[in-house]
């Protein structure tokens, strides 16, 4: 393989959705003539949203991917609810890009630039004081090396950048933020709301936090409910990097954009103690390229970052760089899910709702915040997600009847149906890791990652209180035919697609790989920012917060570059 070197950079940004767009705005803003790297195919805002808006109909298979198909080359990320025929481009095909499951983990990954930040839901919620403090409180993992002090005024600033719906409720293990106009709930969920809150105090319903516009904002149009947020967004309404962060970046004249580029490995400068830049391996021509930089931000997901990481290997750090402390790899962590309910309302038959509402309900962790929620049989907690409809034609596919009669009552909306997802918090666990292959590789040659992780004690028994505190909310509600079911096929790890660990911040350079800045203990000019920076996964959505992190991140790798630190 032919190696080409090219032009120094200011910095590198190493993948291009949620951290590493936010990275590279920041970088790009503070004046930094950027890179940023993308192992995707290239994708631009509007001209890229090839399905958005089109009707079944106008589908070559009204919106099914033959099963075949999903089991040829879409075995894994055909498991993803949004996948179908309209988005399955948006995704890698597994045939392409294998990596080895030690234990059953579902890896889904984005196969263009923008990243997984064109499929996420939205659902943006801050970390609390107790999130920071749980793993020092309760002997769980590592002490953060950060508290929500010192993240606060991130969130704030990221926030107002991104735009995020919300209601304000004051609730410590839940912080408000920078919030627009909330959305409406549906007359079934205020309903529900009431019925909760009587019968149990201590639970809210509040309307999902989402980052998606209610009200315009720096030149982007709010949401006009056309449900289809997956297949791209023409009004920038929905917040993704390719609609938002990365033409930020772009307007300053700092930043170039790289698709189809495979990040190899870090290249090590032992004279100076610092990362020198990258190898990046062309996708479509083979060849290899190094870029340098005087600072890297690693954001290609936790599994990527940390494949990137361990397969950069010198006679300083014979097990990837930056990993003296050897827990690179290791601490591996998502949501466990899976715990679903679901019901049925008579009532309300004369209300219904106007368009696609893109966000759901949120009922916040009400277990262990204090001593008159602790339970003796788990430590940390869940939440839920949730949302109502009334349902449609399709129904017919299992009612009794035919014929014109039939037909007739398919005509008119049938009855409201309300269902909650459970999401629990799961502990930072050394043996749930991912490493090397020393056998296989992938079509660069790169070592396929093998990825072994698993749910602990903790988790199952969270998980008994979780379905059983599902129900009586179902039952509070007065709802008909209600269903609670623990899916273990879809609670398999990785599924929540909220990953985290594997380079986490600590205090302790023996055991953590990052510091309180996202900055590596051993490698003063390299920093990560994504999933894989985190230290515990609370119980909440992570995006924003990786993107809060980051932004405070790039804020202290500049003064540090402009001051001669690093």
């Amino acid at each position: 393989m032919n190696i080409h070197t090219r032009q120094e950079f200011d910095a590198i940004v190493v993948g291009s959705g949620m951290s590493g767009g936010m990275a590279a705005k920041e970088l790009c803003e503070k004046g930094l003539k950027t890179l940023v790297l993308d192992r995707g195919v290239a994708f631009e805002h509007g001209t890229s949203f090839v399905t958005e808006h089109k009707a079944a109909f106008e589908l070559p298979r009204h919106g099914r991917v033959p099963l075949q198909e999903q089991k040829d080359d879409y075995r894994i990320q055909s498991d993803v609810y949004l996948f179908d025929e309209a988005t399955k481009h948006l995704f890698v095909k597994d045939s392409e890009q294998p990596y080895i499951q030690e234990k059953p983990y579902a890896w889904i990954r984005a196969n263009q630039v923008g990243g997984r930040s064109l499929m996420w839901a939205r659902q943006t919620y801050r970390w609390s004081e107790m999130d920071f403090e749980a793993n020092l409180r309760d002997g769980h993992g590592a002490d953060w090396p950060i508290r929500y002090s010192d993240i606060e005024p991130w969130y704030d600033y990221v926030e107002s950048f991104v735009g995020v719906s919300g209601q304000v409720e004051g609730l410590p293990q839940l912080p408000d933020g920078k919030f627009l106009e909330p959305m409406e709930m549906t007359a079934v969920e205020k309903h529900a709301k009431r019925s909760i809150n009587a019968s149990f105090p201590d639970r809210l319903m509040t309307i999902g936090r989402c980052a998606v516009l209610t009200e315009e904002l720096n030149g982007r149009a709010p949401c006009h409910y056309c449900g289809e947020c997956e297949r791209g967004c023409s009004t920038r309404s929905f917040f993704s990097a390719v609609s938002v962060s990365l033409p930020a970046a772009a307007a300053t004249g700092n930043m170039t954009l790289q698709a189809n580029s495979i990040v190899h490995s870090i290249i090590y400068d032992a004279e100076n103690d610092r990362a020198r830049g990258v190898r990046v391996i062309d996708s479509l021509t083979q060849e290899m390229t190094e870029y340098y930089a005087k600072v890297i931000f690693m954001c290609a997901s936790t599994l990527g970052t940390t494949q990137i990481m361990l397969n950069s290997k010198n006679s300083r750090f014979p097990d990837g760089i930056a990993n003296s402390s050897g827990v690179l790899g290791h601490y591996l962590s998502d949501h466990h899910m899976g715990i679903d309910a679901k019901g049925f309302s008579d009532d309300f038959n004369d209300r219904y709702y106007v368009g696609s509402r893109p966000n759901g309900i949120y009922i916040p962790r009400f277990r262990n915040l204090n001593s008159a929620t602790h339970r003796s049989d788990y430590v940390r907690g869940f939440a839920y997600q949730g949302s109502t409809w009334r349902l449609g034609p399709t129904r017919g596919g299992a009612q009794a009847g035919i014929g014109a009669a039939l037909k007739d009552s398919l005509r008119e909306p049938g009855p409201w149906e309300m269902q909650l997802w459970g999401f629990g918090e799961t502990l930072p666990r050394y043996e749930n890791h991912c490493r090397l292959s020393a056998d296989e590789t992938d079509q660069w040659g790169i070592p396929q990652l093998i990825v072994s992780a698993d749910w602990g004690e903790n988790e199952f028994a969270m998980r008994k209180d979780m379905a059983e505190s599902a129900q009586e909310m179902m039952d509070s509600c007065g709802f008909r035919d209600i269903e609670v079911t623990d899916n273990l096929e879809f609670n398999r790890p990785g599924l929540a697609i909220h990953e985290m660990g594997t380079a986490r911040m600590g205090r302790d350079p023996r055991t953590s790989v990052l510091n309180a800045f996202n900055q590596a203990h051993d490698v003063p000019n390299l920093f990560v920012t994504d999933g894989a920076c985190m230290t515990s996964t609370a119980v909440q959505n992570p995006s924003i917060t990786y993107m809060a992190l980051t932004a405070r991140a790039v804020d202290y790798a500049v003064k540090a570059l402009h001051s001669g630190d690093i």
